[in-house]
């Protein structure tokens, strides 16, 4: 009999732990919707280490479109305006707007759509203690790797509308890497002009400078990954160029639902690349590079060092 019922908890957990990590992934399905459907305002505070950066957030759906703008309000002026995939970004220091087209990430409070099925191959995810954020009751997720290729993360959420109100990443040691929250925010209808530029660009000392990008497809792909990171796979590539008369840059993305890696491949300059392998950060985010024959690889991501390595050291050129 003791060893029935000891089958019969076993049991029992075990359906409430698959229940439980099942519901997570629906609110996880639930934030990453609300951040692109629904229109909203707030002010969010980035922080990493020492760095902190202050910003407004507005983002607004109107038939069928997105629209979003961010300005930062401390340190350089910077704003970044979005309509669907094109984006604007603004630097009025070097009267300067840079556009381009992007397929990838967005910004908080945005969450990845793609792989979210597959997180508890590599993931603990379950619901932890609700806490107050930007003056709204949250619920909360906590969310463990499974390995050493990827960090911890931690979101607290608005369980009615289902938006991202503050997320951090954690490092190997639980230490919090970087955090994304809001300080107040407001679900609901936003006025157009609030998401016009709000630099002068009037001047004609303001440049133009257009990104020109295009997605490449599978069979046009030069680049390919040896031996497969678990969790990772490639959700996006394409070529970029810069200036007309720079190089082109191959841009791929590899993701397994939360952590994202880029890898960007050029041409090396021999005076201006480095031979030998290396690595450092920049703020939370991972960087490795080395050089692959007259190409050079620039491997980034908020992920640990060993995981940019493993992959950057596996890019190599398809043999035709």
């Amino acid at each position: 009999m003791r060893f029935l019922a000891a089958v019969v908890l076993c049991l029992l957990s075990f359906a409430s732990s698959a229940q439980s990590s099942e519901d997570a992934l629906q609110w996880l399905q639930k934030m990453a919707v609300a951040a692109e459907k629904l229109s909203y305002s707030g002010v969010v505070v980035y922080r990493s280490g020492n760095q902190t950066e202050t910003s407004r957030v507005m983002h607004a759906v109107e038939n069928g479109k997105e629209f979003e703008h961010i300005e930062v309000l401390d340190g350089s002026p910077r704003e970044m305006l979005r309509e669907n995939d094109e984006v604007k970004c603004v630097l009025p220091e070097n009267r300067l707007i840079v556009v381009e087209r992007r397929n990838s990430r967005r910004s908080f409070p945005a969450l990845p759509r793609e792989n979210l099925g597959s997180l508890t191959d590599y993931y603990v995810v379950r619901k932890v203690a609700p806490a107050r954020v930007a003056g709204v009751d949250s619920q909360s997720l906590r969310i463990e790797p499974k390995d050493e290729f990827r960090y911890g993360r931690q979101f607290w959420f608005d369980g009615v509308s289902g938006l991202l109100l503050k997320a951090s990443l954690f490092d190997e040691k639980g230490e919090p890497k970087e955090t994304f929250s809001f300080t107040e925010v407001r679900v609901g209808p936003i006025e157009r002009d609030a998401l016009k530029m709000h630099s002068n660009v009037q001047s004609s000392e303001w440049r133009i400078h257009t990104v020109r990008s295009s997605t490449t497809k599978a069979e046009d792909e030069l680049w390919t990954l040896r031996a497969p990171l678990p969790g990772f796979r490639l959700v996006s590539s394409m070529k970029r160029q810069n200036r007309p008369e720079a190089p082109e840059v191959w841009h791929l993305m590899y993701s397994d639902g939360l952590a994202a890696i880029s890898v960007f491949v050029q041409p090396r300059i021999a005076k201006a690349s480095r031979a030998e392998a290396d690595s450092f950060s920049l703020g939370a985010v991972g960087v490795y590079r080395r050089a692959v024959g007259d190409f050079q690889l620039l491997v980034m991501g908020d992920v640990p060092p060993q995981t940019l390595k493993r992959l950057g050291d596996n890019i190599e050129m398809k043999h035709k």
